[in-house]
């Protein structure tokens, strides 16, 4: 049975660029525009991993993971933000909110998949 990862973003094109990486390495994959639209799509279906933008419109990554982690069913699932931001504010902000891993892009997709693969719920 394929693990599925939820990725959001609000760039159409990276979202394509993650989706088909994943998918190759076996993946299932949800795609959300922004944080609000993913929170719609933990819908109690099982979410192996969450690959998060921070800066999106409606709702940001960092908002978006607070909110999720006060969902039981998704308290524990693992967040790498993948982002542009690169400081270090940012990156504890993100860590205090419940990301596990912080890829800045561009990223190398063998990096990305190397990170899913450590992260990814059994």
């Amino acid at each position: 049975m394929a693990k599925t990862i939820l990725v959001v973003d609000d760039s159409a094109s990276l979202r394509q660029v993650v989706s088909i990486a994943l998918k190759g390495a076996g993946y299932d994959v949800v795609e959300a525009c922004d944080g609000k639209d993913a929170l719609g799509k933990l819908d109690g279906r099982k979410v192996h991993l969450v690959i998060s933008d921070v800066n999106m419109p409606n709702m940001d990554g960092i908002t978006f993971v607070k909110e999720m982690k006060k969902l039981p069913s998704y308290k524990f699932t693992p967040v790498v933000m993948l982002t542009t931001e690169n400081q270090e504010a940012k990156k504890a902000e993100g860590q205090a909110a419940g990301a596990k891993a912080w890829m800045v892009k561009p990223f190398a997709p063998a990096q990305m998949l190397n990170a899913v693969s450590k992260l990814v719920l059994p």
